[in-house]
């Protein structure tokens, strides 16, 4: 009696245990079909992707390729072909004016056929010059100038061939009325031909003495 009372005790606990299961089953199947469907969330903080860099030619440029930003760049070390060449040019027009300036004091008229182009003019506040008026009056002039030096030139270039100098001429001497000491305000048109500098327009303004 005492074992088959046993056994019915054993099976009544395994039906209860075995109900319990069923029941738990039964009620996460229903909460799954029950439950509505959460929306997945999206990010959308996500930073850009980092540039590309690159080095690319010898410009400077950003553009977009394949959906990248690609940056190419170029470090610029050295002075361009262009650069040293402008250098070059302005330091030769600076040195023709400085010949300029000795070839008064020297009364060089070789040195004046040089450096004006065919067809030069010059004015000098209301005086108006050919190139062999200019050339006579230096060399054979009654003003003897002892000393000429060349103050603040700027060098302006307008393409390969044309450049306009600035400056002021400062010439010191004797002439009829006695010692003289001149101030010139001038601008010199140079030009590029067969391969040299000439000067093709000068003009020079006498600044009052006493006015300087």
């Amino acid at each position: 009696m005492k074992r088959s009372t046993s056994r019915r005790r054993s099976y009544g606990r395994s039906y209860r245990i075995s109900f319990r299961v069923i029941h738990a089953l039964a009620l996460a199947v229903f909460l799954t079909l029950a439950a509505p469907a959460l929306p997945v969330p999206v990010r959308t903080d996500r930073a850009d992707p980092k540039p590309t860099v690159a080095l690319v030619g010898t410009t400077t440029s950003s553009r977009v390729a394949q959906g990248k930003r690609v940056h190419s760049t170029s470090a610029q070390s050295r002075p361009t072909q262009s650069t040293s060449a402008q250098s070059s040019t302005e330091r030769t027009l600076r040195r023709l004016e400085d010949e300029w300036a000795s070839a008064v004091v020297r009364r060089d008229r070789a040195a004046f056929e040089r450096l004006l182009a065919p067809g030069f003019v010059y004015t000098e506040n209301d005086r108006l010059m050919t190139r062999a008026e200019l050339i006579r009056e230096i060399v054979s002039g009654s003003d003897t100038v002892t000393t000429a030096r060349n103050e603040g030139m700027q060098v302006h270039r307008f393409g390969p061939t044309t450049a306009v100098v600035t400056g002021w001429l400062i010439l010191q001497g004797r002439g009829a009325g006695g010692a003289f000491d001149r101030r010139f305000r001038y601008t010199d048109t140079w030009v590029r031909q067969g391969g040299a500098w000439r000067v093709a327009a000068a003009q020079d303004y006498l600044v009052a003495s006493g006015t300087r």
